[in-house]
């Protein structure tokens, strides 16, 4: 464990990110500009993407962050059959849920009930698969739909907001079960669908596209919403939330759903419409 993430053991998260969720949403001039230049020099972001490339065009961070990308700049994966990757980023793991495990890191993993925080919720997904990406701060900050969902529920968990980088997922036990995170429940047309928001330090807020800011405020107890018969259908490749600064996304699946797209492991990097999955 880097002594950084030690660190952060000892940090006080929420109080932290909401200091960075103020300066954010700063509509400071001198302050909004330093934190987008910082940003994408340190971390080259490819403004050529987006659909306003102007640097100096967004009225704060938080704008220039969540920015949307220009018409074609993500092609979606030919194939009818193909499960789409939700977002940019690389991916942390994937691979099978075994006894009800999610594989963290080496020597790390965590229960699917304790990702999803509801036992009955993660049964449908036992022996099932899964993938975790992790989105870079360079990295478009939307994230999209796999496959078509109806919205089931979603569940607001509370937790700590420890960093998601590589040193702390291989050095923090349970850290994507830890952390405060969003859990977007879908009904499709194979069955049960979950994509998993997890928020880290200094994220200062998740979006959904159907219910606006989630997160914060941050939570003291589970929310559930029930979103049973009101009808909202997302589509294969829509985008259906956002992070504020960088985090990760875990969509679980079904058994016997899709298999995995060939090549994909720990550090492969990888880009919002390609093929996550193929159905079976």
């Amino acid at each position: 464990m880097s002594p950084l993430t030690a660190l952060t053991h000892a940090l006080p998260h929420r109080a932290l990110s909401s200091l960075a969720r103020a300066l954010a949403y700063s509509s400071n001039p001198r302050t909004k500009q330093w934190l987008i230049d910082t940003v994408t020099r340190k971390f080259g972001v490819d403004l050529s993407e987006a659909a306003d490339p102007d640097p100096t065009a967004y009225p704060s961070f938080n704008a220039f962050f969540t920015r949307a990308l220009k018409p074609g700049a993500r092609s979606v994966d030919p194939d009818p059959q193909a499960l789409l990757m939700p977002a940019d980023g690389r991916i942390s793991q994937c691979g099978d849920i075994v006894d009800g495990r999610i594989f963290q890191a080496k020597g790390q993993s965590y229960t699917a009930a304790e990702l999803l925080g509801d036992e009955a919720a993660a049964a449908p997904f036992a022996d099932g698969v899964f993938a975790t990406v992790y989105l870079s701060p360079r990295d478009y900050h939307r994230v999209h739909m796999p496959w078509t969902g109806t919205l089931r529920e979603t569940l607001h968990v509370p937790g700590r907001l420890f960093s998601v980088g590589p040193d702390a997922v291989a050095s923090v036990p349970r850290v994507f079960a830890r952390n405060e995170r969003l859990v977007c429940h879908f009904d499709t047309d194979f069955g049960p669908m979950a994509s998993v928001m997890v928020g880290a330090l200094l994220v200062s807020g998740v979006e959904t596209v159907w219910s606006g800011v989630e997160i914060p405020a941050y939570g003291h107890r589970i929310e559930r919403k029930d979103y049973r018969g009101r009808g909202i259908v997302l589509e294969r490749f829509a985008e259906m939330a956002r992070f504020n600064y960088g985090s990760t996304v875990i969509v679980l699946l079904p058994k016997g759903v899709a298999d995995l797209a060939p090549g994909l492991g720990a550090e492969t990097p990888v880009r919002l419409g390609t093929r996550l999955a193929t159905r079976l």
